[in-house]
C-alpha cells in the first residue's frame, strides 16, 4: 500500500462515534440505567466498547442477553435510547489527537465533514457540543439517505454537496461498513484501530490503518 495518494486531499470526510468521538461512556451510563430499572446486573466499559457501533440493539441484546424477538427487545430499545438522550453529552470526548487533527486540516485548506450512521437527532446536538467541530462543513445521517453505511450513498451525498471529486478525498471510520463503504465510493478509506469497531485481519484493496488520529496526516497530499 502506498503512503500517499496521487491526487490533491481536499475533503476528510469522518465517521462520529469511535472515530471523532469517544461516546462509550454515555453509552454505558445509559444502558446502566436501564439495567438498574429492570434489577439487572450493571455492566463495565469492556462489555461493550466494541459493540457502540454496533447501535442501541445490539447494547440491549448484550446487556441483556436477548435477540429482537424477545417480546420486551423493542421497548428496552426505545427505553435506552430516550435514555442516551439525557446523558447524550455528559462523559463524551473527542479522542486524542482529534484536536490537532482537525487544526492540521484548517491549516492547511483540507475541509472535513461527518457522515455517520447515527440518527440526526442524537448526532446533531452531540457534534454542537463541541467546538472543534463546528468547522464541519457538512453532516450527513441515515436521515438523509435510501440507505445508511455500507452503502457509500451518504459519502457520495457529501461529497457532491461539497463539489468535491470522491478521489481528491478521503473517508475515515472505524468500523467495517465504514470500510465498505469508503472502498465503495471509491476514495482512499483510512480505518481507525483505536475505535470500536472490530476490524477483519485482512486489510481490504484501498484501505489503510492507523493507530492513532495524527498518523493520519502522513497519507494526506497537500
Amino acid at each position: 500500500m502506498q503512503e500517499n495518494p496521487l491526487n490533491k486531499t481536499e475533503l476528510v470526510l469522518f465517521d462520529l462515534d469511535g472515530t471523532l468521538i469517544d461516546t462509550a461512556p454515555d453509552f454505558l451510563i445509559s444502558l446502566n440505567n436501564i439495567l438498574l430499572s429492570n434489577d439487572k446486573d450493571l455492566l463495565r466499559l469492556d462489555d461493550i466498547r466494541n459493540h457502540i457501533s454496533d447501535g442501541s440493539g445490539k447494547l440491549i441484546e448484550v446487556g441483556f442477553n436477548i435477540n429482537e424477538d424477545h417480546g420486551e427487545f423493542e421497548k428496552l430499545k426505545t427505553d435506552l435510547l430516550e435514555e442516551y438522550k439525557i446523558n447524550l453529552t455528559k462523559n463524551s470526548c473527542l479522542f486524542p489527537g482529534i484536536k490537532e487533527l482537525l487544526q492540521y486540516l484548517t491549516t492547511n485548506n483540507i475541509s472535513f465533514g461527518i457522515v455517520t450512521n447515527k440518527p440526526y437527532e442524537y448526532a446533531k446536538p452531540l457534534i454542537d457540543s463541541f467546538n472543534e467541530l463546528s468547522d464541519s462543513l457538512i453532516l450527513i445521517c441515515p436521515d438523509h439517505l435510501n440507505k445508511a453505511k455500507p452503502s457509500p450513498e451518504g459519502i457520495l451525498l457529501a461529497c457532491n454537496k461539497i463539489k468535491v471529486n470522491p478521489l481528491n478525498a478521503c473517508y475515515v471510520g472505524d468500523h467495517n461498513v465504514d470500510i465498505a463503504a469508503g472502498i465503495a465510493a471509491g476514495m482512499m478509506v483510512i480505518s481507525c484501530e483505536y475505535g470500536y469497531g472490530e476490524l477483519p485481519k485482512d486489510i481490504s484493496y484501498g484501505e489503510i490503518r492507523i493507530d492513532h488520529p495524527k498518523k493520519l496526516v502522513k497519507y494526506l497530499s497537500k
